[in-house]
């Protein structure tokens, strides 16, 4: 059984930096891609980032393109996304999914992630 849990989220001032993990049991990470989605109240989920099985593969959307990234270590199952630069926008809950697929490419199509962890709170104030 696969299980997802992200974490590392907070209450952070604008301008700050805040890296999220991700890590999932039950599922060999350097086959699959993974990718954090985030959705703020009263909004659809928005993709965030995406990354491939190996890490050498890679799309961020625009919005944190430049503030953002994301890698994985899959030693340790684990992937992250490190925000800096956050801006009261990017309050929401974010999340962290698995494709599981035979396709190890990242992807920015949430329908492709089978599994999906419970969410972390990031609040962006001063």
């Amino acid at each position: 059984q696969v299980h997802v849990a992200a974490s590392g989220g907070g209450l952070v001032q604008p301008g700050a930096s805040l890296t999220l993990s991700c890590t999932a049991t039950g599922v060999p990470l350097n086959t699959y891609a993974m990718g954090w989605f985030r959705q703020a109240p009263g909004k659809e989920r928005e993709f965030i980032a995406s990354i491939s099985g190996s890490g050498g593969s890679q799309i961020l959307s625009d919005t944190v393109k430049g503030r953002w990234a994301i890698s994985r270590r899959n030693t340790e199952n684990t992937v992250s996304l490190q925000m800096t630069d956050l801006k009261p926008q990017d309050t929401a809950v974010y999340y962290c999914a698995v494709r599981i697929s035979a396709f190890g490419s990242p992807t920015t199509i949430p329908t492709e992630y089978k599994a999906w962890g419970q969410g972390t709170q990031v609040t962006v104030s001063s």
